[in-house]
């Protein structure tokens, strides 16, 4: 297959009150061998309860936004991507702001699709068209002030590196590595924005162009070479 390879197949959920679109999903993420749909449905808890990797999720459930659970969750760990028919920057930017690693609009087709998931299953960035617009027009101030060794921590760290990596790359301890990650973590919570995993931390710094996607995917592709 092509694209970025994953160490195992990816355990995926699928929550829509719509059972022709959770046919049309499964069958698109079923035909990528990377990928398990292990459950799918409309109860969010029940295709959770299965364990999933990643949770592909519907923001508008049986007549409301679900932002509520997607906090919930991405406090708890869940890797959530959210896909949806609502396009309204104001919209994704909340979704991302309350927690989800990724957004998708239901007309991005299987190719996003299946990119975000495998994506996301990895702590990789992976920005669909609809969630690049919203990023461009996001004029919020709402953006922590990260110091030029917390950006480095933060960029090194997403690049797939773990902490003793990212120690000995800077030429510090590992201890301080940890530091200024729980630092960046605070210093969103201050500011309402909570990022309680290295994917939602990635979700947030991408948004708020502390680092760039092709950062990320540039050192992969030398460490490739």
């Amino acid at each position: 297959m092509g694209g970025d390879a994953v160490a195992s197949r990816v355990r995926v959920g699928i929550v829509d009150d719509h059972p022709v679109v959770v046919e049309g999903v499964r069958s698109w993420l079923s035909g990528d061998d990377r990928l398990e749909v292990v459950a799918a449905g409309d109860d969010v808890d029940a295709v959770v309860a299965a364990g999933v990797d990643v949770l592909l999720l519907d923001l508008n459930l049986h007549g409301r936004l679900v932002l509520d659970r997607i906090a919930d969750l991405s406090a708890a760990g869940q890797r959530i991507v959210v896909y949806s028919q609502h396009t309204e920057p104001e919209v994704v930017l909340a979704v991302v702001d309350s927690g989800a690693v990724a957004y998708l609009s239901k007309d991005e087709g299987r190719e996003h699709c299946v990119s975000t998931v495998v994506a996301a299953a990895a702590d990789r960035p992976y920005v669909a068209p609809t969630l690049a617009g919203a990023f461009i027009g996001d004029r919020r101030n709402q953006r922590p002030l990260l110091s030029d060794k917390e950006r480095e921590a933060l960029l090194l760290w997403f690049q797939s590196m773990n902490k003793a990596s990212v120690a000995r790359r800077m030429g510090i301890s590992e201890h301080t590595v940890k530091q200024y990650v729980d630092r960046a973590r605070v210093k969103y919570a201050r500011i309402g924005r909570p990022a309680p995993t290295k994917a939602a931390l990635l979700a947030r710094a991408i948004e708020d162009r502390l680092v760039r996607a092709d950062e990320i995917g540039e050192y992969r592709s030398h460490a490739a070479g």
